[in-house]
């Protein structure tokens, strides 16, 4: 069947995790074409295969992508609006260990909650927080705090409805549809780490790119 005078559209992102040894075309890139089954047989092209031992993450150019279909279909004109390279990272779902995937979170909430609480205690001792609430209650109302500290329970619950505000969760409810500035954050550094990935793999020649044939010991020079 001619293909000559139809357009694949491609697009592949900069991370792709896979769960498979075998990677094909489908799991890397999303394609689309006026012929559904010419997507459909690339989908099927193997692309590269994981050792079972040894890195499990690997940088394909989207060049190498292009190359292999134009293997199986020389006259399709192909048309990329994705990122250049993709970074392809395989997670062996047998290896994953729900215990310990637990351990880490609550060792991870746990220092993140001590470190906050000891990093505001030692912010209000350094400020004198206590002190200058004595003052404040003391000019306003003309005598000594001696009973029910009303200042200091004020500024616990606006501390707290204030990180919850900033951050914009409470549990697993957001408070509004923007991304909370951890989600902004964890993103900022997932892309310098993705850059660095392709950059470093670029210069060690380790890149799959065109004129390759698989796998993963294969290196330009």
């Amino acid at each position: 069947m001619s293909v000559s005078n139809n357009i694949l559209y491609i697009k592949g992102d900069q991370s792709v995790e896979v769960t498979k040894r075998d990677v094909t075309l489908g799991d890397l890139v999303t394609m689309e074409c006026s012929q559904q089954n010419v997507v459909s047989k690339l989908k099927t092209i193997k692309v590269m295969k994981i050792p079972e031992k040894g890195q499990h993450r690997f940088v394909v150019s989207i060049l190498k992508i292009i190359e292999l279909i134009h293997k199986e279909y020389p006259n399709l004109e192909v048309q990329s609006y994705g990122s250049p390279d993709i970074i392809v990272t395989y997670e062996n779902q047998q290896q994953n260990n729900r215990l310990w995937q637990i351990c880490k979170i609550a060792f991870v909430t746990l220092t993140t909650f001590l470190g906050s609480a000891f990093a505001i205690i030692t912010f209000n001792n350094d400020s004198g927080v206590p002190e200058i609430f004595d003052n404040i209650y003391e000019l306003i109302i003309g005598t000594t705090q001696k009973s029910f500290p009303i200042l200091e329970l004020g500024y616990s619950v606006g501390l707290v409805v204030g990180i919850l505000v900033f951050f914009n969760h409470f549990g697993k409810k957001k408070i509004s549809v923007d991304p909370t500035p951890i989600e902004v954050e964890m993103r900022l550094y997932e892309n310098d780490i993705q850059t660095t990935v392709i950059a470093e793999y670029a210069r060690k020649g380790q890149e799959l790119d065109v004129g390759e044939t698989n796998t993963t010991d294969n290196h330009r020079t």
